[in-house]
């Protein structure tokens, strides 16, 4: 039949407007023979335009129609089209399904006559429970049939979920009673199956996981444990297995896919052992298991334990076993780190591209919630029987009512959960698949936005929505553990609720904080009053708390904080600083709990906070800028010992700077991830510590020439770097190794050059060991001829004389790194000219002086050593540590610098490639030494860091072998990883050593 031109532009026009996206398509399908009684019926437009998707929701009902007169004839198909049109609630609750789920209009198209479970409602359907599911599912006796009885009853939960009529922790509830009828029937037909095996045994199904919880998704796993035993009179083993086959055989009757689908997996990982354990246990194998074995997270899994299907006695005997356990978990000597690698192991396994649209697991997740409130359960609930709920907003609630969360936040987070798992819900509903992705195409996004009520703008509403709601989670951290330690401190609004002192203290126990009480005294000190700092410090330290709660000593963290706030609590800038420079609050906090280095070189100069507020206030100077600005102050100041004073002040302010960077880039912040290349980081603090060095003893010798003689000392004089120094390579803990050569001038005699030059390096060494709160920076010189019993400086001359008599192999070596840092530079370029011969010898090393040099090394290992260090953890000294592969490389010096133009260089890992391209090491070996090297460095500047003293081995503290181990990038609980890397990393080294130095 042909339809004229004008009604079709108004048809189209009017499809337009009621939401369908694709009108010539909806046309044909209403012009269809299917819709012919009722096509034109305004009720029936009105109706599709009210749905999430109206095509989607025309396209199931001609489905529905045409399969409903397929079975039941003509008559069927007018039965319910009239149906359709005269019975409102039929039509909302139909339609509405039809247009949220395509897998569902597929069910309806298979079983037509399920339409009928959605024609009216008794008052107890509104909210039917598990008996009430029992009953829809009585009749089935198998598999398929329990499959087809199963979504017969989710077709009315949905209905009741897409029309409004029930809230989303109402569908969540039916969802779960509905599990739990579901397992009870499969139970049943598994009963019926094997009669022996179920008059053998007693079978308890534990729900965990959401079903436990009363908070189920439309397509979710169903987690579950069996609890068995034996019936009277049965064996016990025997009725294990028995048991075990029972519950084998539910599991695939619920989990397998038919031509109906599939119910759900059901899911025992959660059992002792996880799926390498046995899948029925006896309860006295449960509770022997959780006794003994039991990890932090199995017990946070128990808080929504709940006894649902097989015998109820014994589910309700397992669940009043294990509940004591759940609440003693707080007080395992492990919780604080287990908690932690909890948290950041959510985010962790998601794919990158993924993260962004992962709903559940990415941050601002329905997880980062659910994580969050049964950690403070499991804190709290220990004395607090109130909080013990499975269910999240339930618990979330009372969590509100005892003041362990702000009202506030609690509704805030409350919203955005019902959100997110709405969000969730819909997702899941349209293909009836388990998926936490929010999708990608738009009209996926349409659907799903006009199902939440958002009609007008479906997809910039629904956007602005989920960024508004999971930004308000990325902060529950803030929200549920720190906001209410400072309640417990501030000023609170009337009726609002005090955390208590106790449950204060039990959540900073829980956070990793070893001394609660002074850390409370900390928040009290901080946060209470009503000025204006007080209230930005409360705004600020909920942030700072957690990222202190991250490091291996929070005490230490909050403590440094306190400081720096009593120092700099009266300047304008800087809480303004913290407030409003995002990067700045994050990298103080990373700064302040990483050891004792970096807040000592603070709290002597505050004001360096403001370095911190921006990415260039981090950057490596470089040696001419320090040099220029330490001249600068040495030439403002009265006297030596002012300007020495000056100059030490300088390099306080830089090695703070330079300590941050480093802590920053080892740890990473929320933004921007750890620096992953680790000897890019050893070059960086090696170089800046020696440039500042270097700056410091150009503006000390200034000083000490200007005091003494003005503008001009009566001998040119220079300053040689040696050792570390000399190889850009200088650790916080290193001294300066140097030699000091001179030149008497023009018409000057040897003595008055010599008295003179003496005279300079006496007072350098005096001014820069002067007491001070800066950091000492000690001068040794012990590398000299002669060594202690020789004179502190010479003369060119001497210095030529002495080696070209008396050098022996092992000043050679040392000559290797020997670099001019300040003074006289021709000087310096002289003395660097007179010793290349030495340490570059023409035609490389003699038999004689290669043994010479093996001979020293074997002994240095056999005699140096500390005694009781252990040789596999020393960094210097120890197996395959720095002097293994400083000594190797060194030797490829000495025998090939002649040859090859590149290992004449001061530095270790320059020499090292350079041999490496000069096929002088293999490339696999050149890198497990750099790998070594580098690692024993970094270890060595994390000692220092986290002490505030040099060491060349692993600290025996707990807390400071932890705070080694976070700098080098290991988590809590991983330490024995660290010891165990390190072991076998300079393991490797030493056998390339053996075999590249020794020849073995």
């Amino acid at each position: 039949m042909s339809v004229p031109r004008g009604r079709r532009s108004s048809t189209f026009t009017r499809l337009l407007r009621h939401g369908f996206t694709d009108p010539s398509g909806a046309e044909r399908l209403l012009d269809s023979e299917a819709l012919s009684t009722v096509r034109s019926d305004p009720l029936l437009l009105d109706a599709l335009g009210a749905t999430a998707d109206p095509d989607l929701a025309l396209l199931g009902l001609v489905r529905l129609v045409e399969a409903q007169e397929r079975v039941a004839g003509d008559a069927g198909r007018r039965e319910l089209l009239d149906t359709l049109i005269t019975a409102k609630p039929l039509r909302d609750r139909l339609l509405g399904v039809l247009g949220a789920s395509e897998a569902l209009a597929d069910h309806l198209a298979r079983h037509p006559a399920h339409w009928q479970a959605l024609v009216t409602y008794e008052p107890s359907d509104l909210h039917p429970g598990v008996e009430e599911f029992e009953r829809g599912l009585a009749d089935a006796t198998d598999p398929d049939s329990l499959r087809v009885a199963y979504r017969r009853c989710l077709l009315s939960i949905a209905a009741r979920d897409v029309c409004g009529t029930t809230v989303i922790t109402e569908t969540a509830a039916e969802l779960a009673d509905l599990a739990t009828a579901t397992l009870r029937a499969a139970l049943a037909i598994a009963r019926t199956a094997a009669p022996g095996d179920a008059a053998l045994c007693r079978l308890a199904v534990i729900a965990m996981g959401k079903c436990g919880g009363h908070e189920l998704n439309y397509v979710s796993d169903v987690d579950v444990i069996f609890v068995g035993d034996a019936a009277d009179g049965a064996d016990e083993g025997k009725a294990v297995q028995a048991a075990t086959r029972l519950a084998s055989h539910m599991m695939r009757i619920c989990s397998e896919t038919t031509v109906e689908g599939t119910i759900w997996p059901v899911d025992a990982n959660l059992r002792p052992e996880g799926r390498n354990g046995p899948l029925v246990r006896t309860l006295s194998s449960h509770l022997a298991y959780y006794q003994r074995w039991a990890k932090t997270w199995e017990f946070q899994a128990l808080l929504k334990a709940r006894p649902v299907a097989g015998d109820p006695d014994l589910g309700e005997a397992y669940l009043a076993a294990v509940s004591p356990l759940v609440w003693q978990a707080a007080e395992r000597d492990n919780f604080v780190p287990d908690v932690q690698k909890m948290r950041k192991r959510v985010v962790e396994n998601i794919p990158a591209g993924e993260v962004d649209r992962e709903l559940k697991l990415g941050p601002g997740g329905l997880r980062d919630v659910e994580f969050a409130v049964q950690l403070l359960q499991l804190v709290h609930g220990r004395a607090d029987a109130s909080l013990r709920s499975g269910t999240t907003l339930d618990a979330l609630a009372a969590l509100a009512d005892g003041g362990y969360v702000g009202r506030v936040d609690a509704v805030q987070l409350d919203d955005a959960y019902r959100f997110l798992r709405t969000l969730e819900h819909r997702i899941q509903l349209y293909r009836l698949r388990r998926t936490h992705l929010v999708p990608e195409d738009d009209a996926d996004l349409r659907r799903i936005g006009r199902s939440m009520g958002m009609r007008t703008e479906p997809l910039t509403d629904l956007s602005r929505a989920w960024k508004r709601h999971t930004s308000v989670v990325r902060r529950l951290h803030e929200k549920l553990f720190y906001r209410p330690l400072l309640d417990s401190v501030a000023q609170l609004a009337p009726g609002e609720t005090r955390l208590s002192t106790e449950a204060a203290r039990e959540r900073l126990v829980a956070l990793g904080y070893a001394d609660p009480s002074a850390a409370l005294r900390h928040l009290e000190a901080l946060a209470s009053g009503v000025s204006r700092k007080a209230a930005i410090q409360r705004t600020l330290l909920p942030v700072l708390l957690g990222w202190f709660a991250d490091s291996a000593d929070p005490d230490a963290g909050l403590l440094n904080f306190r400081k720096v706030s009593d120092a700099l609590g009266k300047t304008p800038w800087y809480l303004r600083l913290l407030r409003d420079e995002g990067a700045a609050a994050e990298n103080l906090a990373r700064v302040l709990s990483a050891g004792r280095l970096a807040p000592d070189l603070l709290m002597r100069a505050p004001e360096a906070v403001a370095l911190l507020g921006d990415e260039r206030g981090l950057e490596q100077r470089g040696h001419t800028p320090l040099e220029q600005e330490v001249m600068a102050a040495v030439g403002r100041a009265d006297g030596g010992e002012q300007a020495v004073v000056a100059a030490r002040g300088v390099r306080r302010r830089e090695l703070f700077r330079t300590c941050a960077a480093d802590i920053i880039a080892s740890y990473g912040t929320e933004d921007t991830p750890a620096v992953a290349d680790q000897g890019a980081l050893v070059d960086r603090v090696g170089g800046a510590v020696s440039d500042l060095t270097a700056a410091t003893l150009a503006g000390t010798l200034r000083a000490v020439v200007r005091d003494g003689w003005g503008d001009t000392l009566p001998t040119r004089f220079a300053v040689i770097a040696m050792g570390r120094f000399g190889g850009h390579e200088l650790g916080y803990g290193s001294d300066a190794d140097v030699l000091f050569v001179h030149e008497p001038r023009e018409g000057v005699s040897d003595h008055d050059a010599a008295q003179a030059a003496n005279k300079v390096v006496a007072e350098m060494r005096r001014l820069l060991a002067l007491p001070s709160a800066d950091p000492p920076l000690l001068i040794d010189a012990d590398l000299r001829p002669e060594g202690k019993s020789g004179p502190l400086v010479r003369t060119l001359k001497s210095y030529e004389a002495y080696y070209r008599r008396w050098s022996l192999v092992w000043e050679s070596q040392a000559l290797l790194r020997a670099q001019p840092v300040a003074g006289d530079k021709e000087l310096g370029q002289a003395f660097i000219d007179l010793v290349d011969p030495l340490r570059y010898p023409a035609e490389g090393l003699g038999d004689d002086a290669i043994r010479e040099i093996r001979r020293l090394k074997a002994r240095m290992e056999s005699e140096r050593l500390p005694r009781g260090a252990d040789p596999t953890l020393h960094t210097k000294l120890g197996r395959g540590g720095l002097s293994d592969v400083e000594w190797t490389v060194q030797l490829l010096q000495l025998q090939h610098g002649w040859a090859e133009p590149g290992l004449r260089t001061t530095r270790t890992r320059e020499a090292l490639a350079a041999a490496c391209a000069a096929d002088l090491i293999p490339g696999e070996d050149a890198a497990i030494l750099d790998e070594a090297w580098v690692l024993a460095t970094r270890v060595r500047n994390a000692v220092m860091l986290v002490r505030g003293r040099a060491g060349d081995t692993f600290p025996s503290d707990g807390r400071e072998l932890g705070a080694v181990g976070r700098y080098l990038g290991y988590g809590p609980g991983h330490v024995g990883d660290m010891l165990d890397d390190y072991r076998r990393i300079t393991r490797r080294a030493r056998a390339v050593m053996e075999e590249r130095f020794y020849g073995a």
